[in-house]
């Protein structure tokens, strides 16, 4: 059976967590009260079983901003009780005047590979996280951005095809930084015309060789585990940018609200395996073991 890599999972501590902790509102995955509560790296492990995920990738949860590091930090505990995660995506806060300082203490985590700062921005308000839609090319967040190559760092940049234009700006004024598109650029419905626009979105990133996209959250929208969907994605994914720039991501324990991690998972490995082997290899296991670099 291929080895897998999970390049975007999450863990959490529900005390930790504003959002999780507070009253339930309208978000992106739709209605939530299942996961609002302890997810903790047992029950992900659990999920794995009989599946040959090797290594994963942890990404940040949206703690409170000035807990940014206490995050990492116990991630990184976890990692060395247990042996998982295997790399880190921890969050840092680009609009800052200078972001530098909160780098200096992120890099002091061996495991940490990266950041992300989400600056999705949707005309339909449940969909919204950044502060407007323009955020992406904000002064203070491209500076900002742009500071990562000092730390060999990535950036996950979240976006929707409306705002991919400006993201292929920033992707292009950075070329020594890799970019990893969360959600393989967030398709929100199937409908002829925003499938269409979401393709030309991946055709403006296309282009820019430090640009890849994770496989994850392709329930999202539709709130299931859709294998024609996945498909959909997959195609146009390989056709737009190679499956050499793809990654697979469960996306768990969000994608847990709708369905189980071996069902996903097969929904992706089925839809991969339409373009061979070596486009299997590496959407489950190559792209991310080059990106993230997992211990």
């Amino acid at each position: 059976m291929q080895r897998v890599i999970d390049s975007h999972f999450h863990i959490w501590r529900r005390a930790d967590l504003p959002w999780l902790s507070g009253p339930m509102v309208p978000r992106i995955f739709g209605p939530y009260e299942p996961i609002r509560r302890d997810y903790p790296i047992d029950e992900y492990l659990s999920e794995l079983e009989g599946l040959n995920v090797i290594k994963a990738v942890y990404v940040q949860t949206n703690w409170a901003r000035e807990d940014f590091e206490k995050e990492v930090a116990w991630v990184s505990k976890t990692a060395e009780q247990t042996g998982w995660p295997h790399a880190i995506v921890g969050y840092a806060d680009m609009s800052a005047e200078d972001v530098r300082p909160q780098l200096d203490r992120l890099k002091a985590y061996p495991l940490v590979r990266g950041v992300r700062m989400q600056l999705h921005w949707h005309e339909v308000p449940e969909y919204r996280f950044a502060s407007g839609p323009d955020q992406v090319v904000d002064p203070t967040v491209r500076r900002n951005v742009g500071r990562l190559k000092e730390y060999g760092f990535s950036f996950d940049l979240q976006l929707f095809p409306a705002q991919m234009k400006a993201g292929a700006e920033l992707v292009a004024e950075n070329p020594q930084t890799d970019f990893i598109l969360t959600h393989c650029g967030m398709l929100v419905d199937d409908r002829p015309e925003t499938v269409a626009a979401w393709k030309d979105g991946l055709a403006r990133l296309a282009p820019l060789p430090n640009l890849f996209a994770k496989l994850s959250g392709l329930g999202t929208f539709a709130h299931r585990n859709d294998p024609d969907l996945t498909t959909l994605i997959v195609d146009a994914a390989v056709t737009i940018l190679g499956s050499e720039r793809l990654m697979f991501g469960s996306n768990f324990p969000i994608e847990k609200l709708w369905s189980d991690y071996a069902s996903v998972l097969s929904a992706h490995r089925a839809a991969a395996e339409r373009h061979g082997a070596q486009a299997v290899a590496d959407i489950m296991h190559d792209t991310a073991e080059r990106v993230y670099r997992p211990a």
